[in-house]
């Protein structure tokens, strides 16, 4: 089903938090936090011999007792998160953020465990204390990817919903300190944060604050060009995690970007445009950013590369106007947009705006395009409207020549496509799509 989002959303009504739910929730993930976490300690310490990873470098972190502090912290950040939420799918979702996280980690201590490999010092007082008793359950074992940082991740962002101003910036400088916490406390090695973030931001992703899950909206595709990219981003992936793996050190860094084809992957397989969880405000889902920057990176700077020679958007007919996506800001005289990109933010503030999120590189469905058409039609009625993808030539392209078929301001697909190419000669508009477009204005091809 084709997902239209518009920059007008109704506000939820207010209703009582969902106490006793968010207290069910925390008597179940509280234990088997400990018991899984435990059980993954005590696996690891059957081993006779368990591999340490670890940088020349961070022989140089020093020990700070007083981190012990914002390194426990978190217990209570995360009781208060769930009590946090004001409704009961906002509790659900975070709750099950917080049961991956658990989930996930645990996996990775079992698959591959690891250890930590310097003496700490001893401490005595308070600090000393504290020690004691996170020593009393905790051995130098967990790993990659640290739970303190994939559960900081979670939380940050939950806490990061509600705070604003100078408390959000407290929060910013407490998250901070918790995230240093692990190296200064001797609790982990530096491999353990890039690794917590990257398992942090998915599990956001896998469980985003509205809409479907990605997970649940899987529907393998049929289209043999889609399953043909699927399987080139995944081999991009598998070319990169090989140095990633082979040379160690800095080339791990490589594992990020093979998360992020990994992820595009499974979006031209079977999650579709839902991916990037594009947003009604025009921005990709926070988690999304994260986890895909390398690739929305280059995505980026491909449509910069394709388009500095045809950069300004051109007028079709009847204010509305085909171009790329735009930058900061919408040009004059624009003052709305059809947004049919499903990759790249959409930088438009103040103006009216519907997001038809389409795959690049595959031919739109009739009914995306269909839902692209109306939306134009729609937003005319606040002044020249921009429709856009990421170069302007081939979605919002097939998008507009739709929208004069239905409007009636062309009477066959090869007239349409001829008034587009007459403003805009390099547009991509290939045989599947014109097929599209005919299904979707209802006409002969």
């Amino acid at each position: 089903m084709t997902s239209v989002t518009t920059t007008a959303v109704a506000a939820a009504p207010a209703t009582a938090r969902p106490w006793r739910r968010a207290l069910l929730w925390l008597a179940v993930l509280g234990p088997f936090f400990f018991a899984s976490y435990g059980f993954a300690n005590w696996m690891a310490a059957r081993q006779p011999v368990v591999p340490v990873l670890v940088f020349g470098w961070e022989s140089a972190i020093p020990f700070l007792p007083w981190t012990i502090v914002p390194y426990w912290s978190i217990d209570a950040f995360y009781a208060l998160s769930l009590l946090l939420c004001r409704q009961r799918l906002e509790l659900d979702r975070h709750a099950l953020r917080l049961l991956s996280a658990q989930l996930i980690a645990v996996t990775c201590f079992l698959l591959w465990p690891l250890r930590f490999s310097f003496q700490r010092p001893a401490t005595d007082g308070v600090y000393g204390w504290l020690f004691d008793v996170l020593l009393g359950f905790d051995k130098p074992f967990n790993q990659a990817p640290s739970l303190h940082i994939v559960l900081l991740v979670v939380l940050w962002v939950k806490f990061a919903q509600y705070l604003h101003g100078h408390w959000r910036w407290l929060l910013h400088g407490w998250a901070l300190l918790i995230g240093v916490s692990v190296l200064t406390t001797f609790q982990h090695h530096f491999i353990d944060i890039p690794t917590g973030l990257l398992v942090g931001w998915l599990c956001v992703w896998l469980w985003p604050e509205q809409g479907t899950p990605p997970l649940r909206a899987w529907q393998a595709t049929r289209d043999r060009r889609r399953w043909r990219l699927a399987m080139l981003y995944l081999l991009g992936a598998a070319l990169l995690i090989l140095p990633a793996l082979w040379l160690g050190g800095a080339a791990l860094w490589l594992l990020w970007p093979v998360a992020s084809l990994l992820l595009v992957a499974l979006g031209y397989a079977g999650l579709g445009a839902g991916v990037f969880q594009k947003r009604a405000d025009g921005r990709l889902g926070l988690a999304a950013r994260w986890l895909l920057a390398p690739y929305l990176g280059a995505a980026w700077l491909n449509s910069r590369l394709w388009t500095w020679r045809a950069s300004q958007p051109v007028a079709v007919a009847d204010g509305v106007w085909l171009g790329r996506m735009p930058g900061r800001a919408l040009p004059a005289p624009l003052l709305a947009v059809v947004d049919t990109c499903a990759e790249l933010s959409c930088p438009a503030p103040g103006a009216a705006y519907a997001s038809v999120p389409m795959l690049d590189l595959v031919v739109p469905d009739p009914e995306q395009l269909r839902a692209a058409a109306a939306a134009i039609e729609r937003l005319r009625a606040h002044g020249p409207l921009l429709v856009c993808c990421a170069l302007g030539y081939s979605r919002s392209a097939a998008s507009v020549a739709t929208w004069l078929l239905c409007s009636g301001r062309a009477r066959s697909v090869d007239e349409a496509v001829a008034r587009l190419r007459a403003v805009r000669p390099a547009i991509v508009l290939h045989p599947a799509h014109r097929q599209a477009i005919a299904m979707a204005a209802g006409v002969g091809t």
